[in-house]
């Protein structure tokens, strides 16, 4: 067991109470109870200082809606800097619709890091000075709105989490997911053999390791150009690989 955290993420949240679920069940609290991942939540209300602990305000320019305050969340950031929390070049990172899109190749780059700061946006989104001037990196779960940044955060934690080494039961169990191949998984079958007059591919019972691997391989490959095609473009092809392409 690791002596101190191997990552720590900081969440500022106007709720932090959402995490409580995600962050106290399966992986990720066992990351947590074995000292390999930290999670500090931060409630942006407590870094204001008007007796309606304010956040939000009208936009300028008018429209619909309100806009969340610099001034909070600039201080959440600066007081963490301030007890030596955090360290000069660790990510700060919003979580915004208008963010990249948050691929296994950026969780595999995320993962390299060991500190970040999530900023968790609201409402009609954030001023556009956070933006400019203390984000250094957004990010998005894809191209849809959801009411908040909280489960944006979520998932991009449950991902890097898995990447921690010890977390998972073997490092494998990552390394052949979708998407971190280049393609979709393979189709997984387990016990009973038979169920209501459904079988399991032969190969997979014929114990020949190397059959085996060339199956899943291939069905990957046919998944991928059913269901993903544009992945292909990507992808780690090798020789064999595309003249199977060919043939679905």
């Amino acid at each position: 067991m690791a002596d101190s955290p191997v990552i720590r993420f900081h969440v500022l949240t106007l709720f932090p109470g959402m995490f409580s679920g995600p962050t106290s069940e399966s992986i990720i609290a066992r990351a947590q109870e074995k000292g390999l991942v930290e999670i500090n939540l931060y409630d942006i209300r407590d870094y204001t200082h008007d007796r309606h602990r304010s956040v939000d305000d009208y936009p300028f320019g008018g429209g619909y809606g309100m806009v969340m305050k610099p001034e909070p969340v600039f201080e959440a950031v600066e007081s963490l800097r301030v007890e030596s929390v955090l360290d000069e070049d660790t990510p700060i990172i919003l979580l915004t619709p208008q963010g990249r899109p948050l691929t296994q190749r950026v969780v595999e780059e995320l993962g390299e890091k060991s500190e970040f700061v999530l900023i968790c946006g609201r409402y009609e989104g954030v001023d556009e000075r956070i933006r400019q001037h203390l984000a250094t990196d957004e990010i998005s779960l894809g191209d849809f709105v959801l009411s908040g940044g909280e489960i944006a955060a979520m998932a991009l934690i449950d991902a890097v989490t898995r990447l921690v080494p010890g977390v998972l039961g073997s490092i494998e169990s990552a390394m052949d997911d979708s998407f971190t191949t280049g393609l979709l998984q393979y189709p997984q079958y387990t016990r009973p053999s038979e169920f209501r007059e459904w079988g399991v591919p032969d190969v997979l019972l014929s114990g020949n390791h190397a059959e085996i691997a060339r199956w899943r391989r291939q069905e990957s490959l046919r998944r991928t150009k059913e269901r993903r095609p544009d992945l292909l473009n990507s992808a780690p092809l090798t020789d064999e690989d595309r003249p199977h392409l060919d043939s679905i």
